[in-house]
């Protein structure tokens, strides 16, 4: 299979195949959060590729899309890849969709029940890109204080947000896969 290389923004794309697979794939699972529809935002260059943050009705997920054949590695799809930011390293999955092509994805949040409205979710998601790129305070990048810092600032925002409250310790346990 070729590489799809994206020259640019990747959003509407991703989001036409989230859409789709809502209507195909999830159709009447519970776990769907009825308050919230796709929407994949804060696309950005990152190393020449795409990183941003795709919303589901069942995920929280950052997504990364190859925006250049240099520097991508590949991972096959469901295949865990960790991929380095100042914040840490962080696990990714690979995956494919007929519209984007290879693509690969670190979870956030799932499931999605803890957001009332789909602004609130925006908020949290576009919250979480920044930290991605910062050092944790007193730490150094590795994967013992990833997601340190993100999950600290993100939950911050996210107060009065989720309906269900939760510990820094589920926060974080959702926030990235790690071994």
């Amino acid at each position: 299979m070729t590489l799809k290389i994206h020259t640019a923004d990747p959003a509407p794309l991703l989001e036409a195949a989230f859409r789709r697979i809502e209507t195909e794939r999830m159709a009447g699972v519970a776990v769907l959060n009825p308050a919230l529809h796709v929407q994949a935002l804060g696309f950005a260059r990152w190393e020449g590729h795409w990183l941003g943050v795709l919303i589901t009705p069942w995920f929280m997920n950052l997504v990364l899309v190859p925006g250049a054949e240099a520097g991508w590695r590949s991972a096959a799809d469901g295949q865990r890849i960790f991929r380095r930011f100042a914040a840490g390293d962080y696990a990714f999955l690979g995956g494919y969709e007929p519209e984007v092509g290879e693509f690969q994805t670190c979870a956030l949040f799932s499931p999605m029940g803890c957001f009332t409205d789909q602004e609130s979710a925006c908020t949290v998601a576009l919250a979480a890109l920044p930290l991605l790129h910062t050092v944790p305070a007193g730490a150094q990048p590795s994967m013992a204080t990833a997601g340190e810092g993100l999950g600290e600032v993100v939950q911050k925002v996210g107060e009065g947000i989720c309906r269900e409250p939760m510990s820094k310790r589920e926060f974080l346990g959702r926030v990235l896969r790690r071994r």
